[in-house]
């Protein structure tokens, strides 16, 4: 089972920074998840929310942004102890530092529509050229899946689910060309996993900060442990 930090380490680093996946690199996880966007410069970043509130304390609107507008903004504002500022990072800069990683979960956040979507995704698999080994692009947004499908994607994918749809979802992995699924934690019972996997299909389950949980989840055997305490997993797993 791979332990894989959640937005980078979101419990241990300020999360979707550079500042975080420097962190996660120095703790020696080759694994990670985080978020991408896109500005309407179309520029990929990385940041979960689309409103710079909870994690920099100033209320603006991520998609009133270009890139030079990032700059005003502290990704690491909630975090006292940390010394540098961190601007939202950019997906190129981001992969600049993944090189040697292992395992990379890209998941784009949803979109209002498919035309958004294949150019998202068009510009997003010209920036991961040189990563098909370790990325995998997920999505909860059926539009995004659409327009990896429509544009004959050769990279890996992962259906992420957070609803209880049960094995629909395995169907729709599948019709959807995914080799994983991404289960929230509260969905992914032993009966489900087993099922998921009988089905050739991987499994990561997000988000996992409980130890004993992390073992269960690891018996069961799943590939991907996703968890905003990477450092702490890999000292108890």
């Amino acid at each position: 089972m791979r332990i894989i930090g959640h937005r980078g380490a979101r419990g241990e680093a300020p999360e979707n920074t550079l500042g975080g996946f420097r962190y996660i690199q120095d703790v020696g996880i080759r694994a990670v998840e985080f978020d991408v966007r896109q500005l309407k410069d179309d520029q990929l970043i990385i940041m979960h929310d689309d409103q710079f509130l909870r994690t920099t304390g100033q209320s603006h609107d991520l998609y009133a942004c270009s890139t030079a507008d990032l700059q005003a903004f502290d990704q690491a504002y909630i975090w006292q102890d940390w010394t540098d500022f961190e601007i939202t990072p950019s997906l190129q800069d981001s992969l600049q530092l993944m090189k040697n990683f292992e395992h990379i979960e890209v998941e784009v956040k949803a979109v209002d529509s498919l035309d958004e979507a294949q150019h998202l995704v068009e510009h997003l698999q010209q920036a991961l050229t040189g990563f098909s080994n370790s990325a995998v692009i997920t999505s909860f947004d059926l539009k995004i899946h659409q327009a990896l499908q429509q544009q004959q994607s050769t990279f890996k994918r992962g259906l992420l689910i957070e609803d209880e749809v049960g094995h629909q979802a395995i169907d729709q992995a599948l019709e959807l060309n995914c080799c994983q699924i991404g289960w929230k934690n509260s969905l992914a019972t032993e009966q489900l996993i087993k099922d998921t996997l009988e089905q050739g299909l991987n499994v990561s389950v997000w988000t996992v900060n409980e130890i004993e949980r992390a073992k269960q989840l690891r018996d069961l055997g799943i590939q991907g442990l996703i968890t905003d305490f990477p450092k702490m997993m890999s000292q108890h797993l």
